[in-house]
């Protein structure tokens, strides 16, 4: 699953035929189990010749050093603010020692594997094998899993490896992992009148002019956040980019008929943004097909980059569209399973290239107990190594407030350990301390949290499901220091509300905010409304953007990791908002309050005081 270039670029070094398998397990130790979910069935053992696509975390050399990198560079107390690190230097951080390396070539080499490929660090291997093999080098069973409505597939529900190899072998998979496409329903029952309570119409007459609640566009934005105006000066050495993932892409005709109405000295954006396919991820420069409209695809695509060359143009956009989707653990939320983004595919892609956007969106997310933690702690480490070189790595903080996938249906806010303890339920990415999470207002003067109730009518008349800005504390991640001075501050403030819900000692998403009710979109040709953090990130990844333009065409570095910033200086240049609360999970969630908060950060940023702070921190 690693790109065919790393493969070519290493094999003469890595290629091998080697010697005759072992036999004996001896030395073996158990290094992960889990749990087959409900609804899976297993049917039987995997055909020995059915091929899979093993990937293998080897342990990374000096990631605490790149860590450390990491903070000074993103610090702008620091004297190296702004010193961002090189592709080769990142990769010389994090490549595997030479005897965790050498142990894991001779544990491949005595059960007979023919090719390795690696990712630039040499930190994943990629060996395509088949099933046979793949038992016979982790000790395993593969078997097919049926679930109940038809669909298969072959894993092994433990794994083993020397126990010589345990402590440089961080993950294998697939293994574990029982994947499904999440399916969200809305439910209707006596609808909530539009608008509902809580949601603020604006009343300065520019605001009123540019903005409405019932559907909000690129010219609302830039009032609102006072981008309007600026004149981009660095366009081309100052790039933004989004990720499309589960086979979303992005379509260029309704591209242009947004941008037609809602920008029109924007419409040659719709030709010019690039697509990068990795893994085979698709792309295409025409309209829907009749097979696409019936599935449904591209809405998350179309508002990503509709939202974003509205908010930047003339700025080089770029759409990475992955293909696949990676490995995860079963909880009753998402559905037994959910359904995850190939994000390990995209980093390993995306971190053997010299040169990226300043700037990455993201509106994707998991359950963080859906992922294995080992799996997530190597993402994560993943994000730190785009962040030390320079890049502002944005997620969507998810749309079930505390609930996350189980929005607010507190039956599955619970625990998949077997222990089936009520929680709420933190999301992935989002809660990695290496990447900055975004939430969700709406309304205006003020804006509140966005939440909207179950079952309330819209501005389109349609009746719509919960949603709410997406909040909470990481099981996984441990509080970052950058959140030593807010966190323990606002879960004081709690007074014990929640208490066992949540880790109070967890990394606290999300960082910042932006709209993300009812934003207007094309799709299929038709003008529609669409809600979430997903319209939120990359409304905020622009603005993180433009600011980036600022510093580049003053000969300054731009912003890099966002949240050392934030947390110290950047937070003066957001709006802080303090009615409303998250929900989920049938409770009441996390309210928004002054300062930081776990609902909406810091706030909604105030352009041009984004530009002056970062500019005198620079």
């Amino acid at each position: 699953m690693l790109g065919a270039s790393v493969f070519l670029a290493v094999a003469a070094a890595v290629q091998a035929v080697f010697g005759t398998p072992i036999q004996s397990r001896a030395g073996y130790a158990v290094k992960e189990t889990h749990h087959v979910p409900r609804r899976w069935v297993n049917i039987g053992r995997a055909p020995a010749d059915r091929m899979l696509s093993l990937q293998i975390g080897v342990k990374q050399g000096q990631f605490s050093e790149l860590e450390r990198h990491l903070y000074e560079v993103s610090d702008p107390k620091h004297a190296r603010y702004g010193q961002h690190l090189t592709y080769e230097e990142v990769n010389e951080l994090v490549k595997p020692s030479d005897d965790t390396l050498d142990l894991v070539h001779q544990w491949l080499e005595a059960n007979g594997i023919v090719y390795v490929s690696y990712s630039p660090a040499m930190d994943w291997i990629n060996i395509d094998m088949d099933v046979a093999t793949a038992e016979r080098l982790l000790d395993a069973e593969y078997y097919i899993f049926q679930h109940e409505d038809g669909t298969e597939l072959i894993r092994a529900p433990e794994w083993s490896l020397p126990k010589h190899l345990h402590e440089h072998v961080d993950a294998i998979q697939p293994t574990t992992s029982f994947m499904r496409p999440v399916k969200r329903a809305d439910v209707a029952a006596t609808p909530i009148p539009w608008p509902y309570p809580g949601l603020h119409s604006p009343t300065s007459p520019a605001l009123k002019k540019a903005c409405t609640i019932n559907g909000t566009t690129p010219d609302c934005f830039s009032t609102l956040y006072r981008t309007k105006g600026y004149v981009q000066k660095a366009a081309g050495k100052n790039q933004i980019g989004f990720n499309n993932f589960l086979g979303e892409i992005p379509i260029r005709p309704d591209t242009k008929q947004f941008l037609t109405r809602y920008r029109p000295d924007a419409v040659a954006g719709a030709s010019k943004y690039k697509f990068v396919d990795i893994a085979g991820g698709p792309s295409q420069d025409t309209g829907l097909t009749p097979a696409q409209a019936e599935e449904g695809i591209s809405v998350e695509a179309n508002l990503d980059v509709q939202t974003i060359i509205g908010m930047t143009y003339p700025m080089p956009v770029t759409a990475f569209s992955t293909n696949g989707t990676p490995p995860e653990i079963p909880d009753a939320a998402a559905g037994d399973p959910p359904g995850n983004e190939p994000y390990l595919v995209w980093i390993n892609y995306v971190l053997a290239q010299k040169s990226l956007p300043q700037v990455i969106s993201t509106s994707y997310g998991d359950d963080e107990q859906t992922v294995p933690l080992d799996y997530a702690k190597r993402v994560c480490n993943g994000f730190a190594q785009l962040g030390a070189r320079g890049i502002s790595i944005l997620f969507s903080s998810g749309d079930g407030g505390v609930g996350d996938a189980a929005g607010n249906n507190g039956s599955v806010c619970i625990s998949n350990d077997g222990k089936n303890t009520t929680q709420f339920m933190a999301s992935f990415p989002p809660s990695c301390p290496y990447i900055t999470a975004v939430g969700a207002t709406q309304g205006f003067e003020p804006e509140t949290v966005a939440m909207r109730p179950a079952n309330s009518l819209g501005p389109d008349g349609k009746v719509h499901g919960f949603y709410a800005s997406g909040s909470g504390f990481s099981q996984y991640f441990p509080r970052p220091s950058y959140q030593d001075k807010v966190v323990p501050q606002y879960v004081k403030g709690l007074k014990g509300e929640h208490a066992g819900l949540f880790n109070p000692n967890g990394r606290a998403y999300p960082d910042i905010a932006a709209q993300g009710l009812y934003f207007q979109i094309v799709w299929n040709s038709t003008f529609k409304i669409i809600s979430g953090t997903s319209a939120s990130c990359p409304l905020m990844a622009s603005i993180i953007a433009l600011t980036n333009d600022a510093l580049i065409s003053s000969g300054k570095r731009p912003l890099g990791f966002l949240n050392p910033w934030l947390y110290s200086e950047g937070y003066k240049a957001f709006t802080d908002i303090t009615e409303g609360i998250s929900r989920g999970c049938n409770t009441t969630g996390f309210p928004a309050t002054k300062g930081w908060d776990a609902v909406t950060g810091f706030g909604t940023p105030i352009f041009p005081e984004l530009v002056r702070i970062a500019k005198e921190c620079a």
